[in-house]
């Protein structure tokens, strides 16, 4: 009986991301090798070359679905008729649930950009970019508006996005705050470097 498409396949094209993601988080993607993977799914090497026909193949699908993820998540929640205040408390809550349910996939999209050749690299670069600028136009609406205090979003939001992705290196759920504390706090500083009065 032929395979029924979309059941086995899929399975096990999903187990080699997420083996993928997990090993290559913890020790590099260098020292994580295809027949290394194979092993910890528990398929022959060769039939991993019918998913990702080479390592970088694997890695770069790995890194695009992050960030189309993370883009489309944005984009379900954003709000342009919101007040500027408002938009950009919305994104940092976004921003630190996400990353903080994805661990591993946000230390293999951050650490990893060096392991892509220039063309993949420059696609990824360019999703950065464009999910960043969602971030500067937040700033931009609000500084015009007299909200925000803002002399340079492109600075100013790339320090933000440094500090709401840091989260995830230290943070464990059963330390003395809670997810939503951590959230809280953060947002407050965010409003501070957006020159805004904190209103949680």
């Amino acid at each position: 009986m032929a395979r029924t498409i979309g059941s086995d396949g899929e399975k096990t094209q999903a187990a080699l991301r997420e083996a993928a993601t997990r090993l290559i988080a913890r020790h590099g993607y260098e020292a994580v090798s295809m027949r290394r993977l194979a092993d910890e799914v528990g398929v022959q090497a060769a039939a991993l070359y019918r998913y990702f026909p080479t390592k970088e193949d694997l890695l770069f699908s790995l890194m695009r679905a992050h960030m189309d993820s993370l883009i489309a998540g944005w984009s379900d929640l954003a709000d342009d008729t919101a007040d500027a205040e408002t938009q950009l408390a919305a994104f940092v809550r976004n921003h630190i649930a996400f990353h903080l349910a994805r661990r591993g996939s946000t230390h293999v999209n951050n650490l990893e950009l060096r392991s892509l050749s220039p063309d993949r690299l420059s696609c990824i670069v360019a999703l950065r970019e464009a999910y960043e600028g969602q971030l500067r136009a937040i700033l931009q609406r609000g500084a015009s508006q007299g909200t925000f205090d803002v002399e340079d979003a492109a600075l100013v939001s790339m320090a933000i996005l440094q500090m709401i992705t840091g989260v995830i290196v230290w943070f464990r759920p059963d330390e003395r705050l809670s997810m939503d504390e951590i959230t809280d706090r953060y947002l407050t500083m965010t409003l501070r470097l957006a020159g805004a009065k904190p209103q949680i």
